[in-house]
């Protein structure tokens, strides 16, 4: 059995609203979400300039995309961890720690992605 609720096309505009919350939240109190979309307002126009291909304009893409997904999710991850208390845990600390490392590592594969095709334009 589902969990009670909308169904539908309800649902999905209900899902819809709560997402657009989501982003707005994220855009009020996260001054790290800010800085990323200001720098996707940068790359992915960037993107079209720098990809020879198909390919390499999805990838230049979705290294950008990839840096808000775990921006959120790190953002996420912190306001439950605050949100029950605040006394110092290990795991809270654990959470917290991973979330960040998950930015990280898509602020990685942005790098390494966009690198690449760089070198493939201009120095190979």
């Amino acid at each position: 059995m589902g969990k009670p609720g909308k169904t539908g096309i309800s649902r999905i505009i209900d899902a819809f609203f709560y997402s657009m919350k989501g982003l707005k939240a994220a855009w009020k109190h996260e001054a790290a979400f800010r800085q990323e979309v200001l720098l996707a307002l940068i790359l992915i126009p960037s993107s079209f300039w720098l990809a020879q291909t198909h390919i390499e304009l999805i990838l230049l893409i979705s290294s950008v995309f990839w840096v808000l997904f775990a921006e959120l999710a790190n953002s996420a991850i912190e306001a439950v961890v605050d949100r029950t208390g605040a006394e110092r845990h290990v795991l809270s600390g654990r959470a917290k720690d991973i979330g960040s490392a998950f930015v990280f590592v898509s602020l990685l594969l942005l790098a390494i992605v966009w690198g690449i095709i760089a070198y493939n334009r201009f120095l190979a």
